[in-house]
Order: structure tokens, then sequence, then C-alpha cells
């Protein structure tokens, strides 16, 4: 139940207004936890993707794909980083379908997500394939998560404060 009807009730128009924009505010400073959803072992990627969309607009998460591998350790660390939290006041607005290079390489590149490089992030279409927005790797001489946020930013940018 939202306090904000019975407390702006009391508080008049200008009241709800602040108690509003407050709400608002502190809803939009904490967007909340970082989502890596695994992806299934089998099927087609788009079909998988694509049945994901409705679900992540719903839980007002922005979705992206995702592609690392054991062996990656940039992937490792962005793993463990979300895991811990320690990415959530960065991406807590996003849901990632994992998917493993190794184990899902041929059916990824059926539904236009391919790449030379690891960790691979890419924008999907409404239809799940690859809308060809994406980006893939980090540099070795630098801090991968700061690196993997920047590129994940310019790819699903945080939505406008309401």
């Amino acid at each position: 139940m939202s306090m904000m009807p019975r407390v702006a009730g009391r508080l008049g128009g200008f009241g709800a207004l602040l108690v509003g924009a407050v709400l608002a505010a502190c809803s939009h400073a904490s967007p909340g936890k970082v989502e890596l959803v695994d992806a299934p072992p089998t099927g087609e990627v788009a079909a998988y993707v694509a049945g994901e969309v409705p679900h992540a607009v719903r839980d007002g998460k922005q979705l992206l794909v995702y592609v690392g591998a054991t062996w990656c350790e940039p992937c490792l660390k962005f793993h463990a980083a979300a895991a811990a939290g320690r990415l959530d006041a960065d991406l807590g607005d996003l849901r990632f379908l994992v998917f493993d290079l190794d184990r899902d390489e041929t059916r990824l590149a059926a539904a236009g997500y391919k790449s030379q490089y690891v960790p691979l992030f890419a924008v999907p279409g409404p239809d799940g394939r690859a809308s060809g927005a994406q980006h893939d790797g980090v540099k070795t001489d630098g801090d991968y998560l700061t690196q993997i946020v920047r590129h994940v930013r310019e790819l699903a940018p945080r939505p406008a404060a309401p």
C-alpha cells in the first residue's frame, strides 16, 4: 500500500506535489538490483529473447543480451561485482540475459549476435534478434568494471528522471 495518498491528503495540493517529488527522486536514486538471468542451454535465441522483453518491461528493466565465457577475466569480474551488488547503483535498472560463448556461439550467431571478443553486450530488437547496437571486449590495461559500465551505459542510457 502506498503511503502517498494518505500523507498527501493531509498536506493538501502542494504537499501532495512535494511528497510525489520526493518519492520519485528516491525511486530514481535507487534503481534496484542489476539482474543476471541465465539463458537456457538449448533452443532458439531470438524466440527466447523476444519472450523476455515483455517481462523486463513489466518489471521496469531495460533488457540487454550479455555473452561471456568462463575463461574471460573481465566476464568473471563482472559476474562477481553484480552478485555482490557493487553494480546496482550504476546498472540496477538493467536485466542481462546471460549466454556462454562456448556453449551458445552457433545459436547466438543464428540470431545475429556475433562478436570477435567477449564480453559482448547487445541491445535486442523487438523480434529478439540482434539490433546491431552492441559493444564487445574491453582494454586489458584498464579497470574492467569501469569500462563495462561505460560501454553498457552507451548502449542503454539511464532513463530520465520523472
